[in-house]
């Protein structure tokens, strides 16, 4: 893949382009290859933007106009496809782009918003593009100080919280608030910086680390901060995000703020302006467990937010030194609780649901004709994926002992189970055979995620060698 800008908009243009089921099934390959060892940078972007795009038709947010699109323009880098009560440091919800603009239109600043949204629709008329972005601009600068002045009358006033949320719509309408006005008053300066980052960053570190340190540093000091009444904080936090989103792997932007320390100290590291960089990569991690929540109640595949959050988690743990009690050991021990409670109960399940299908049973309990539900196979079958995730990534999930238990029956009972099972299609008559069929490809199906695919292929063999048999033996009863 590419690595451009320009090579993830082609990617996202191509998924929009497939159903959803399409979609779904992409992911669950993507999944299983990763469960089996294949871990390819690639296909993690892939199987975040596949995930991102379900989430977004499902969500079916809807469509602005052509002036609110520009208007929001500088916020694309920061828009997630959440739901509207998210909570991730210097992110807005797509959904919330349109309860937004009705606001703006209905109450902050209606005449203005009339008046030069009819110019802007005149200069985009005749082209005139030029036009179109300086009235724009002039948009942005009436909003901001409506909002500043909308911001500043709310302070820690609840019951002025709770009218905005109703004005506006949204949940989180003054925390959303703040960080509308942070990007459009940083607007030009982020937009500075998106033109001199690197359009993608495999790994942050050596000299690459300084180098965008340097940068976040020039620009910060030649910004002028101070008439949007920010102050550095302010301007790293969105472009530590601008970083994170040029990253292979998100969690290393803490590797600046443990160089802006020059320690690996907590205490040390929080106390300079880029400690926004381990709360954003905190506050990233957290909504993978909400991620990781949702898609256990859908059902679908979870390797690739597992591997997430497990080197997220490492990278937090092996970065900075949180031996100590703090805050930050405190809350990563919270994640790693949530992700262990959140998994315990499907990987305790497994074992039974394998045995549950897998059981050999004689032949008067099979009624003729009958095999396995399909519906019941699948679900299983994404459980014993499950366990083999898990297990891949246990050490930093709190799941380590719970794992390699449900991992040790699961192999037991396969490596015996599959073995009778296949000894029983040689006995099998017309009436149970189609049952005892199915059992034995359901069983070699989950030997292939457990064991691998050599194995399962030698465990097809034996199989095809006792249907054999089972065949020579009924021509020989025929004759």
């Amino acid at each position: 893949m590419a690595s451009d800008g320009r090579s993830v908009e082609r990617l996202r243009a191509y998924l929009r382009t497939l159903s959803i089921e399409a979609r779904t099934m992409l992911v669950e390959e993507l999944e299983r290859n990763l469960v089996s060892g294949g871990e390819n940078a690639d296909d993690d972007r892939v199987l975040q933007e596949l995930r991102q795009s379900i989430r977004a038709d499902t969500q079916a947010a809807p469509r602005i106009s052509d002036i609110a699109r520009l208007f929001f323009a500088p916020l694309e880098p920061f828009l997630i496809d959440a739901r509207a009560d998210h909570k991730r440091i210097g992110r807005i919800a797509r959904v919330l782009l349109e309860p937004i603009w009705a606001w703006i239109n209905r109450d902050l600043i209606p005449a203005e918003a009339k008046a030069l949204g009819d110019d802007i629709e005149r200069a985009l008329a005749s082209g005139d593009q030029d036009k179109a972005e300086h009235l724009i601009h002039a948009l942005h600068d009436r909003a901001l100080q409506r909002m500043r002045d909308t911001a500043s009358t709310i302070g820690t006033d609840e019951k002025a919280r709770r009218r905005l949320a109703v004005h506006v719509g949204t949940p989180r309408a003054a925390e959303d608030l703040g960080t509308l006005i942070c990007i459009l008053s940083l607007r030009n300066v982020l937009a500075d910086l998106a033109g001199r980052l690197p359009h993608h960053i495999g790994t942050l570190d050596g000299d690459q680390i300084d180098s965008i340190k340097v940068l976040l540093d020039d620009i910060a000091g030649q910004a002028d901060l101070d008439a949007g009444g920010l102050r550095k904080a302010d301007f790293l936090r969105y472009s530590l995000i601008l970083v994170a989103d040029r990253l292979t792997a998100p969690w290393q932007l803490i590797r600046l703020a443990t160089r802006a320390a020059d320690s690996d100290e907590a205490g040390r590291i929080a106390e300079t302006p880029y400690g926004s960089a381990v709360a954003i990569v905190f506050s990233e991690t957290e909504s993978l467990v909400s991620d990781l929540r949702v898609e256990l109640k859908s059902g679908r595949p979870i390797g690739s937010i597992l591997k997430r959050i497990h080197d997220s988690a490492r990278g937090l743990r092996s970065e900075i030194d949180l031996s100590a009690d703090s805050a930050w050991s405190r809350q990563l021990a919270a994640i790693r609780g949530d992700v262990s409670a959140l998994l315990k109960a499907e990987i305790e399940a497994t074992p039974a649901a394998v045995r549950r299908l897998l059981r050999p049973r004689p032949a008067k309990e099979i009624a003729p004709g009958a095999v396995l539900d399909s519906m019941e196979v699948a679900e299983t079958e994404s459980r014993v994926e499950y366990v083999g995730a898990c297990r891949h990534y246990a050490s930093e999930l709190a799941i380590n002992e719970l794992s390699a238990r449900a991992h040790s029956e699961l192999t037991l009972y396969l490596e015996t189970g599959t073995r009778v099972l296949i000894d029983s299609l040689r006995y099998a008559g017309d009436a149970d055979g189609p049952f005892r069929e199915s059992q034995v490809d359901v069983a070699i199906r989950f030997c292939r995620i457990t064991f691998g695919p050599e194995y399962a292929k030698r465990l097809a063999k034996a199989a095809e060698v006792a249907r054999q048999a089972a065949a020579t033996d009924r021509k020989a009863l025929s004759a």
